[in-house]
């Protein structure tokens, strides 16, 4: 079996060998595919490998030797699943290698915006410390996140370990999902709508899919439901916010901080209203990428192929 990677640098820059992947066919890697390069590098292969790379209609109709997409990341919305299966090709994706570390870097983004730690750390390098007339001061308010109240947009997985994490710092815990499936958890907290969700929260956190339905979501009505000291965490996907309407929001005051991990767009255009907009910590979508959480997703991708070729495959999210 002939594998191919078309985008394989983010999960292995070196650190995390495709060993596993390697015993199960021909491997070719490529760190990157740009667009116009897709139908060549494609060409013959038995298994694609995409992390996001896209793959059409068109472009599946154009490889007549294709038989399985192994997806490199639980969102799978790069592949036209649906033309996949018209010629009756699996695609299969890798669930929940990240929750832990998704939900890890949630809350880091929180504690920045509750402490400034980056800001203090930089004012003492700058002497502010050395020129300080007191033992201690601050360069922004800090915040306790006890009794505080989180909004969790989405409580699959990764939402549930971000209810865990703030049960155990004392939060208050409003939830919002589509089914209000009941949940066997150690914490209390409270299904709400998103409308109840934006009305009560302290900090709002998305950890749902990107759908049509909800792209755009945290637009200007959800932002002026929202409290002005409002903070809005986003580690899921960065078409979830109207960024022009984020950006005015942040930059008037409307809301207090964001901190977000994707952008709509990424790497990210030059003027995106939100690289310069006020109170605004952005990191470059680093959630999933761990090593941990790259090992997993490495032997995940291993087995998916595995379970291909034994003729069962596993995964599958376009049946």
């Amino acid at each position: 079996m002939k594998i191919t990677v078309l985008d394989g640098y983010a999960l292995n820059p070196g650190d995390n060998p495709w060993t596993a992947v390697e015993a199960l066919g021909d491997l070719t890697v490529y760190d990157r595919t740009p667009p116009e390069l897709l139908l060549e590098r494609a060409q013959g292969a038995d298994i694609l490998l995409t992390n996001k790379t896209v793959l059409s209609k068109d472009a599946i109709h154009a490889l007549p030797d294709l038989k399985f997409i192994s997806v490199l990341a639980t969102g799978y919305n790069i592949v036209d699943t649906a033309a996949a299966a018209e010629y009756g090709i699996p695609v299969s994706n890798v669930p929940a290698y990240s929750t832990s570390s998704v939900a890890q870097l949630t809350f880091a983004l929180i504690l920045e915006l509750c402490h400034g730690t980056a800001a203090h750390s930089s004012s003492v390098h700058a002497g502010g410390w050395v020129q300080a007339k007191d033992y201690s001061y601050w360069v922004q308010a800090l915040t306790e996140l006890k009794d505080k109240v989180i909004g969790i947009v989405g409580m699959g997985a990764i939402g549930q370990k971000v209810a865990e994490i703030a049960a155990a710092f004392g939060m208050k815990i409003l939830a919002y999902n589509p089914h209000r499936r009941p949940l066997d958890v150690g914490y209390a907290f409270t299904y709400v709508t998103l409308e109840e969700l934006y009305a009560n929260a302290d900090i709002i956190t998305l950890h749902c899919p990107l759908k049509p339905e909800n792209t755009g979501m945290i637009g200007k009505d959800a932002i002026a439901r929202m409290k002005p000291n409002a903070w809005i965490i986003n580690t899921a996907r960065g078409q979830l916010i109207d960024e022009a309407a984020l950006a005015e929001a942040l930059n008037s005051g409307r809301i207090a901080g964001a901190a977000l991990d994707v952008l709509s767009s990424e790497p990210p255009k030059a003027e995106n209203p939100l690289l310069s907009s006020k109170k605004t910590i952005i990191t470059p979508h680093i959630a999933w990428a761990t090593l941990d959480a790259r090992k997993r997703l490495m032997q995940v991708t291993a087995d998916n192929i595995r379970a291909f070729l034994d003729g069962s495959p596993i995964n599958v999210v376009n049946r």
